[in-house]
């Protein structure tokens, strides 16, 4: 399996097709197998590259660079490795690292498709919330992740689906928590009107996670920003409908 050693961790990703080139980046706790029904369409004519980021999937699960800035700069250094200058498809907090690599390194991105990202959404008063979804981790890991992973799908979305989310959850590293906690004091609107890299936000019209406001106001703040609302999709649409997914990431990347 192909690994890259970036910042003293090593790092799981996958590189198929030739073409313009996309960096798929998964949400929390998941990893860049939750890509993997869009894959065959795109690789026709795009070099897809997917990647576990620190501390998921297949990538070392280290103690220490579990921020948004380390995950950021683990991601400029991958694209340098890799010599690519990609479209950046982030889904939920990946969506999050998307923008802030945009923000901090343009010029290694020529765009961003931010796909249901939380955005400023977790620093709107839920720090109480999020500090109890903490302790719930630590005192029933498995329980917690049972209860809350069904909600990020629309209704109607296959067991088995869900069921294999939270495997991947499970696999993954408990030190990614931080990010939690992190995320109750981030808000990146103030410096939306800096961006100069094109930015679509991609939302699912029945995420229970994220409300679609979000997108709209972040896109508000974005000069020359779109939101695509993608219809009877969840927090996780290209898990839920993988067809629908590629179709609109085709037509705003």
């Amino acid at each position: 399996m192909p690994y890259l050693h970036v910042r003293g961790t090593r790092l799981h990703y996958e590189d198929a097709g030739t073409g313009p080139a996309l960096l798929f980046l998964h949400g929390w706790g998941t990893s860049g197998r939750v890509w993997q029904s869009c894959l065959p369409d795109l690789v026709r004519d795009h070099r897809v590259v997917t990647l576990d980021w620190r501390g998921c999937g297949r990538s070392d699960h280290p103690a220490d660079g579990n921020t948004i800035d380390g995950i950021t700069a683990d991601l400029a250094a991958v694209i340098e490795e890799l010599e690519i200058h990609p479209t950046v498809v982030g889904s939920s907090i990946g969506g999050v690292f998307a923008t802030e690599l945009a923000l901090a390194r343009p010029g290694l991105v020529d765009r961003v498709v931010a796909v249901d990202s939380p955005g400023y959404w977790p620093g709107t008063g839920m720090r109480e919330t999020v500090h109890d979804l903490r302790e719930r981790l630590v005192d029933d890991r498995v329980g917690t992740l049972a209860g809350w992973v069904p909600d990020w799908f629309a209704p109607g979305a296959a067991p088995g689906l869900v069921d294999w989310t939270v495997r991947q959850l499970l696999d993954s590293g408990v030190y990614i928590d931080e990010l939690f906690t992190e995320v109750t004091t981030y808000d990146p609107r103030p410096r939306l009107p800096e961006l100069s890299v094109p930015i679509v936000y991609l939302h699912g019209e029945q995420d229970a996670q994220i409300p679609l406001e979000v997108a709209r106001s972040c896109a508000a703040a974005t000069p020359g920003a779109r939101v695509h609302v993608l219809a009877g999709c969840g927090h996780v649409p290209h898990q839920e409908n993988p067809r629908t997914f590629t179709a609109a990431l085709r037509s705003v990347a």
